[in-house]
């Protein structure tokens, strides 16, 4: 814009033969620098100004139109238009005055201000005829008589289908009132026959829900056609209705359904609440229609104003762009003359990317030539640099793709990070294993993103060029996880900072402190690999435990028994103590006998055999078995209609199955029941597609426990005071022979209730084959698991293996 105000105070010569080095024309421009801003300042401020007002009064800012604001906003636009025509003015009695001295430029301006002026009225009058008939007819079609009984005969027919629901639905729970009444004797003696009667009753009168309840809002009986349906307790003024005999509708509300309460006369504070659902279109379509209704009435009241609102507007706003049309006008002539159009023009390719433009050289424009010369030179120079950084920003692309692509092929985790710590890049395996996104991580600082890893950082950036790594425990999407972090760090560039270190009481010696630059963070998920470690290491330790102590243990009983039978009869003083003494060893050498097996039985387990079978039959076998022993809880078994037959090993999945009741059935037992509460264990089978079924086991028993969750499949690891810890691992260790994993969940999560747990068993469809080879087992792997699919076991020590199934447990 400085150059453009340059330009106004001087003309070009009329002489296109001037030479270079001639002195400028002693004609002087009829326009100077200061009108130019002054001018320039109230267009701007008129225009902003105007819009602003149109904004206000049009209601499309925040703003309330208030008398007083409006008032300051019609001052100031008249101020400020006031003030542009006078110096519009002055500006073309200084044209006209130049014009008759023969000033260069000065016809020019006379033309183009006639021209601007002649192109801002023509169009602003024949808009405004337009507009404004425009708008009347519009006006007149929206408030039309025919619009309005449209409009009001669209909400009378949605009012009439409410109204027609709210009869029929008043007819419906008067008879079923009725008929409700006479099972009172029923509802006393047989609740379950009554609820039968409930549902018949609400399904022939299509009701979505019925519900026999206090007048305090209590269920006593309930009938729902959908478990997405829930029940809200009518407002107490409603039960204070009812109470005298009236019969209560309700409008339908968020989830579309009309209601109505009324009193049962036979039952003690008794009430009948039934629900039924009614058109969601319709409802909706009322809603929409009462809203719009009202807004047309307040246009209607208001059409006058709005008229004369936009009259106003419009005939500001036109005046505004009028006046600002002249006094550009006034302006524009010197932006015509030939040199400075041409330098314009060449700039202006340049600006949109093209540097191959050349302006023409004219030796007679002086040092416009000059300007122009200049240009050229500036014009090539920016071509030759732009070529060199498309060179190097291709050869930098390239680099990059390159980078990412190596990254995203490595199946660690890899992170760089700037010397602050912020993360700069991050590839797709480290995304994965924290569980974020690429936009949630970059640019931000890893400490505040991964506060794990916030002591690790700390220790490179101590220490310079040296890596620093470290075990990591994070907890992602509720599972704990255990990774192998290393960061490095290299200096920073540039010469190291000097710092003044004190090599006595008086004297200090400046020591060169050397700087951490940028960090490379890299980290892989070594959870499974631990695991793997240490269900080895507890295999090695639980043959040696088999061997050392199995040995003994049958001579001990041996002898025991032999010392009963010889000298049982002999001993006639403290006989009774003899035989309990006796009778402990025989007993707890056969726990130990027990306990040996089980550790023997973890540490060599069979090889799967698969044949062809049906899991639905196998899963029915072992719940009976398990419910004709625990008799004080309630099973249910969920099967689906068609046989899921496949390959598998029908001993180890029912040894799978029986340790994961019983660690169910210990739950329970480890939990006191409320008053009429029951344990409730539920055994489903789903299919999960082609090729993949689900066993599920739900208990409303002592639940999960938070810490080491996904350790309690462990070898030895268990909660209960008595547990060995193998049961869950050799349930583990069989789904893994077959190829399947086992996931854990919370049975609030699943919709059982406040407590309890869910396992499931995922099983591959195998095919039989003629091999009894079983499918490899899953690999522990570094990818995380999900928060809800994570390889896990249960709350301690189930049921032992099945040769031991028949030992009762003390």
């Amino acid at each position: 814009m400085d150059a453009l105000a340059k330009n106004f105070d001087s003309t070009p010569s009329r002489r296109h033969d001037a030479v270079a080095g001639e002195g400028p024309p002693s004609d002087t421009p009829p326009l100077a620098r200061g009108p130019f801003y002054f001018g320039l300042f109230l267009v701007f401020a008129s225009l902003i100004l105007g819009i602003t007002t149109y904004l206000i009064l049009t209601g499309e800012t925040r703003l309330t139109p208030t008398d007083l604001l409006v008032k300051g906003l019609l001052s100031a636009n008249v101020i400020l238009v006031l003030a542009l025509v006078a110096a519009i003015g002055w500006q073309i009695i200084a044209v006209v005055r130049a014009r008759a001295r023969g000033t260069a430029g000065a016809r020019l301006h006379v033309r183009l201000v006639a021209m601007f002026g002649l192109i801002a009225v023509v169009p602003a009058i024949l808009v405004a005829i337009f507009a404004s008939v425009t708008l009347d007819r519009g006006l007149d079609a929206w408030f039309s008589a025919r619009t309005r009984a449209i409009i009001d005969g669209a909400q009378k027919v949605a009012e009439s289908y409410l109204r027609e629901h709210g009869q029929v639905i008043r007819s419906d729970i008067i008879a079923m009132g009725t008929d409700i009444n006479r099972a009172i004797g029923l509802y006393r003696t047989d609740r379950d026959a009554f609820l039968k009667l409930l549902t018949q009753q609400a399904r022939i009168r299509s009701l979505s829900a019925a519900f026999v309840i206090r007048d305090d809002g209590e269920v006593g009986a309930q009938a729902i056609a959908n478990s997405a349906i829930r029940y809200s307790a009518p407002p107490a003024a409603a039960f204070d209705q009812a109470n005298d005999g009236r019969v209560i509708i309700f409008a339908p509300g968020p989830d579309y359904m009309v209601r109505a309460l009324i009193k049962l006369k036979d039952f003690e504070r008794g009430m009948l609440y039934v629900y039924r659902q009614v058109d969601q279109t319709v409802v909706d379509h009322l809603l929409r229609t009462r809203e719009r209704r009202a807004e047309y009435d307040a246009l209607a009241l208001s059409r006058t104003g709005v008229q004369a609102t936009f009259a106003f507007l419009y005939v500001g706003m036109a005046l505004i762009f009028l006046l600002a049309a002249v006094w550009f006008g006034l302006w524009v002539a010197n932006w015509l003359v030939a040199p400075i159009g041409r330098l314009i023009n060449a700039a202006r390719r340049v600006s949109e990317g093209d540097l191959s433009v050349t302006v023409d050289i004219n030796q007679s424009e002086g040092d416009v030539a000059s300007l122009a010369r200049t240009f050229n030179t500036m014009i090539a120079e920016l071509n030759s640099q732009r070529k060199a950084l498309l060179t190097a920003n291709t050869t930098l692309e390239e680099r990059r793709r390159f980078m990412e692509a190596v990254l995203s092929g490595v199946t660690a985790g890899v992170v760089g990070l700037d010397r602050r710590g912020r993360v700069e890049l991050i590839n797709s395996s480290a995304l994965e294993l924290l569980g974020l996104s690429h936009d949630s991580v970059i640019g931000k600082p890893l400490g505040e993103v991964v506060p794990e890893f916030s002591t690790l950082i700390e220790t490179a950036r101590s220490r310079p060029g040296r890596p620093a790594d470290k075990q990591v425990s994070l907890v992602i999407g509720g599972s704990e996880r255990t990774v192998h972090a290393r960061i490095t760090s290299e200096p920073a560039k540039g010469a190291p900072e000097t710092e003044e270190v004190a090599t006595s009481e008086t004297t200090k010696t400046p020591e060169k402190i050397e700087k951490p630059g940028d960090f490379v963070v890299t980290f892989d998920d070594i959870t499974e690999l631990q695991t793997a470690q240490r269900s080895s290491a507890w295999a090695d330790i639980a043959r040696r435990i088999a061997h050392e102590i199995k040995n003994p243990l049958t001579p001990i009983q041996l002898s025991a028994e032999r010392l009963k039978r010889k000298y049982g009869k002999h001993i006639q003083t403290d006989r009774e103590v003899f035989e309990q003494c006796i009778n402990t060893i025989v007993r707890q050498v056969g726990d130990i006998g027990r306990m040996v097996d089980e550790f023997s039985s973890f540490a060599r387990m069979p090889k799967a055999k698969f044949e062809a079978g049906n899991l639905s039959q196998v899963v029915r076998d072992a719940v009976i078995l398990q419910k004709m022993s625990l008799q004080n809880i309630d099973f249910e078994v969920q099967l689906p209609d068609e046989p899921v037959e496949f390959a598998f090993d029908r001993r180890l999945v029912s040894q799978a199955l029986t340790n994961l009741i019983k660690n169910a059935s210990e739950a329970i037992e480890a939990v006191e029941m409320g008053q009429g509460e029951r344990g409730r264990i539920v055994v489903a089978v789903k299919r999960l597609g082609p090729d993949r079924v689900a066993i599920s086991v739900t208990d409303n028993g002592c639940g999960l426990p938070k810490k080491d969750r996904n350790r309690l499949t462990e070898p030895y690891m268990t909660t209960r005071e008595n547990g060995t810890g193998l049961g869950l691992a050799i349930v583990r260790r069989i789904i893994e022979e077959h190829g399947g994993t086992i996931t854990l969940k919370d049975a609030a999560a699943a919709g059982e209730g406040a407590r309890g747990a869910v396992l499931r068993l995922e099983f591959p469809l195998r095919e039989p084959i003629a091999s009894d080879n079983p499918p490899a087992r899953p690999q522990a792997t570094r990818a995380k698991a999900p928060p809800s699919t994570h390889t896990t076991g249960l709350r301690g020590d189930p049921q032992k293996p099945e040769s031991e199934s028949q030992v009762s447990r003390k």
